[in-house]
């Protein structure tokens, strides 16, 4: 299990941000652009050594845009090879399809590496199962999916159900939780606490035999997010025993 940087954007100092990572139990993080600019390459060597001094291991980055200017993507490629990451969160403008399919799938096998779409809700194109299967079958299979499981209860699916659907095809699960007000607001939980059935959503990625990063986000209490998440952390390694969802 790996936490995303975003948790986090409170802080600045990677540093702090390693350490509260381990305060909270774990020792893998996803790094976001508020923790590292991806297009200084410069600073790049700075950042992984601070994590790897405290402790964490880098294990994916994102959600970061493909579009068609290729230096920019090889810069986010880059930073995934001197870390030892494999996977990249991705999202793509419809403005630039399909010429940003192409410059991903030519990089990613350049790079040995995966690229997961975030399905970042209802308000997204790339936030329905039906749109997602769309590109997926126009990509090759460098390109998967991220699955964010408030953002497809947000969509109106099924995260358990779209496990099953895109299950080889699925790169990277963001395990988050949301409840909704009358307007349909969201607002994130502690993971299990609102509509994500936990238990089956594990049941579901052991059935798929999902092997890709586990990342937990919890958006809330931004000045001291570490007490949500330390709950968060040992809700979802309780729930999960041996089965994917716990390796980190």
């Amino acid at each position: 299990m790996a936490v995303q940087s975003y948790c986090f954007r409170g802080f600045k100092d990677c540093a702090a941000v390693a350490r509260m990572t381990r305060q909270i139990g774990v020792a893998s993080i996803e790094l976001c652009s508020i923790h590292v600019d991806f297009d200084k390459p410069q600073t790049f060597d700075t950042v992984i050594e601070t994590y790897r001094d405290e402790g964490v291991e880098i294990v994916s980055i994102g959600v970061e845009r493909i579009g068609t200017d290729e230096a920019k993507a090889r810069h986010r490629f880059e930073f995934l090879k001197r870390c030892g990451a494999g996977v990249m969160n991705v999202d793509f403008s419809p403005d630039d399809v399909p010429h940003c399919y192409r410059l991903a799938e030519s990089l990613a096998d350049e790079y040995d590496m995966r690229l997961a779409i975030h399905n970042h809700g209802g308000r997204h194109w790339l936030g329905s199962a039906q749109m997602l299967g769309h590109v997926l079958g126009r990509t090759s299979r460098r390109i998967g999916l991220c699955l964010d499981t408030a953002w497809a209860l947000d969509s109106g699916a099924d995260p358990v159900e779209m496990v099953k659907q895109f299950g080889n095809r699925l790169y990277a699960v963001h395990i988050k939780d949301f409840v909704f007000d009358r307007a349909r607001r969201p607002e994130d939980v502690v993971v299990g606490s609102g509509n994500l059935d936990l238990s089956a959503f594990r049941a579901a990625l052991d059935e798929v035999d999902f092997n890709g990063p586990s990342v937990l986000e919890y958006e809330g209490d931004v000045d001291d997010p570490v007490p949500t998440l330390r709950q968060c952390v040992d809700v979802v390694r309780r729930e999960a025993g041996h089965s994917p969802l716990a390796r980190g």
